[in-house]
């Protein structure tokens, strides 16, 4: 078998159509030495160095920003994606999502902002598709934490539809510059780069890149937007007037635009639940800390029952969302580890091994913003009145959160990414759903292995898997092509996916990491609680699904197929028992404990 063939079997999506649970996944226990030792490495930074200015930060004071910018660079984790000749360190993809995470954990969801935007679609587009004279110019000064970068695909007219951009680029009659016209809008790091990655159209409807300095005449930057969160960012407009770009800063080629804007955002997607996984993992903390101290009725509220289910549902989500992260971004590095350093192509071919798992980097987007959303909820209830307060760290992370959602492509626009690619894989029988569907009979059949602690969940996923597959396969005989104009079908048939990769990477992490120790049985109560909401989900949505695609009158044949399916998909979890368990296990070790 060819490096191209062995290549091609790294690709998204093939869990569906596997047996449930049945490889090993990356997830934090894969960690190595390196791993651990960066980890513990931001982790400390971020204690002693966001945290205690996260007051400061949210005051948008830009000095404080890229000061401690410059010492992220002097550590080197600024430049772990770039190549080591550029003065990057060049590691992998594991590393610089467990740096972001870290990042998210110090508390500033503003400062993440700002970071994430620096190492990810700021300037991964001249890491990726510059050429060796733009790279030596722009990457020592932006990994160094001296420049910052922003990202220009937003305009006032064009947010999730991206190649409606209006932003023209010209090429000047001496054939020198290329002369932008147009404006871009809620530009993170606008008010303070010192370079824009900026995508226009070039010669009428070719949507391009190009690399634009602070300092060009024609750009004007406009003031800072008002935000509801997110107030020690910077989010302004950019404005274009005949702005001059010298055509050597045109980045990559001519046309090329959407696959610099894609990449980049495939990464910053998993890169974005990375962030909300550290920043869900801090509130918790903050939140225990909390519960332990705050008295009512004689005793600390972390005593009553209701608090402590809420703990154990923050957990089980933060643990999951985590756990789905790590196996997608352990899947993108395995495929990346097949390709060869020294070709010239390797960062192109880099961003196209990226595109392969592009359905789990918008999982890990939808899954990542979602469990943030629902964790700092669910800790704004537990401070209670108090977590209203601005005094407390509560109030400020749920303002944030909200626009996680929103960038990197809305979570509506991301569960269409899902649906999108996963009927392109099907349709280029990348993924066989029919060859699924043939071992219905035999997973009907199949009796529960005892010797396996998660027998009972694998059956039951399998039966799931075969659902979904059942659903997907009957919306394109229904709507073909057209499914994509079935939003509400495709984001439930999405959920379902989300719900299926993330509750089989919950298993898988469990089932390989288990001892006799404390943690293990916890995190085996975590998948069996996990597994069992999932599945409650999936059914609620298969309704929906059936009932659209049959107009409400579901075949014989395929109901008792559904039913069939769906009988075995019922588990007798008691969730409340495990919840109340494993609450209470992470209460006495006041942290997220994973």
């Amino acid at each position: 078998m060819n490096i191209e063939d062995m290549i091609q079997l790294k690709t998204g999506g093939q869990w569906l159509i596997s047996p449930a649970a049945q490889e090993r996944i990356f997830c934090r226990e894969s960690f190595s030495d390196e791993h651990s030792e960066i980890e513990k490495m931001v982790l400390d930074f971020a204690k002693n160095t966001i945290l205690p200015n996260v007051g400061e930060i949210e005051k948008l004071d830009e000095g404080l920003s890229r000061s401690i910018m410059v010492k992220l660079g002097e550590l080197g984790l600024i430049g772990v994606d770039t190549p080591e000749e550029f003065g990057g360190t060049d590691l992998d993809k594991i590393t610089a999502c467990l740096i972001t995470e870290g990042i998210g954990w110090g508390g500033s969801s503003s400062f993440s902002c700002t970071f994430g935007v620096q190492t990810a679609i700021g300037s991964l587009g001249i890491v990726f598709f510059g050429t060796p004279e733009q790279k030596e110019k722009y990457l020592p000064k932006l990994i160094s934490g001296e420049w910052i970068a922003a990202y220009g695909l937003t305009e006032p007219s064009s947010g999730s539809d991206a190649l409606a951009a209006k932003t023209t680029a010209t090429l000047s009659d001496d054939g020198k510059f290329y002369i932008l016209n147009g404006e871009k809008q809620f530009i993170s790091n606008g008010g303070w780069a010192d370079v824009y990655t900026i995508l226009a159209q070039a010669d009428g409807n070719k949507f391009s890149g190009f690399i634009v300095e602070r300092d060009t005449e024609g750009l004007s930057i406009g003031p800072e937007e008002k935000k509801m969160g997110m107030k020690g960012s910077s989010t302004t407009s950019l404005k274009f007037t005949n702005a001059k770009i010298p055509v050597e800063n045109l980045l990559y080629e001519i046309g090329k635009g959407a696959t610099i804007a894609f990449n980049a955002l495939n990464i910053g997607r998993y890169k974005l639940g990375a962030s909300t996984v550290g920043g869900s993992k801090q509130a918790i903390k903050q939140t225990i800390e909390y519960a332990l101290e705050r008295r009512q009725f004689g005793q600390p509220i972390a005593k009553f029952d209701s608090i402590i289910g809420k703990i154990a549902d923050i957990t089980v989500q933060t643990y999951a969302a985590d756990t789905m992260l790590y196996r997608t971004v352990g899947m993108i590095q395995d495929a990346i580890d097949q390709l060869d350093k020294n070709n010239s192509e390797y960062y192109i071919q880099t961003g196209e091994a990226t595109e392969r798992f592009a359905v789990e980097a918008s999982m890990a987007k939808i899954v990542g913003s979602e469990t943030s959303s629902m964790v700092v909820d669910n800790c704004l209830q537990i401070f209670g009145g108090y977590g209203f307060i601005e005094e407390y760290p509560i109030a400020k992370a749920y303002r944030d959160d909200r626009i996680n959602q929103i960038w990197e492509g809305t979570n509506e626009i991301n569960r269409m990414i899902i649906t999108g690619y996963m009927m392109k894989k099907v349709l280029m029988e990348e993924i066989s759903l029919r060859d699924l569907l043939k071992g219905t009979d035999e997973l009907l059949s199949r009796k529960t292995n005892g010797d396996d602690l998660f027998s009972i969940e694998k059956r039951s996923m399998d039966a799931a898997k075969s659902l979904a597959a059942l659903i997907f396969q009957e919306a394109l005989c229904e709507f073909g092509q057209d499914l994509k104009h079935e939003q509400q079908l495709s984001e439930a048939i999405a959920d379902i996916l989300t719900n299926l990769f993330t509750s089989e990477s919950v298993i898988c992490r469990a089932q390989q990491n288990i001892s006799s120790g404390e943690s293990s049985k916890m995190a085996y109560s975590i998948a069996k609680i996990n597994v069992a909401n999932s599945l409650l989900e999936i059914k609620v949505l298969s309704s929906k699904c059936l009932n659209r695609i049959f107009s409400g009158s579901i075949p014989s044949k395929t109901l008792s197929q559904v039913t069939q399916m769906q009988d075995i998909m019922k588990l007798d979890t008691d969730t409340i028992s495990l919840k109340r368990d494993l609450g209470n296990y992470v209460l006495e070790k006041k942290d997220y404990p994973f």
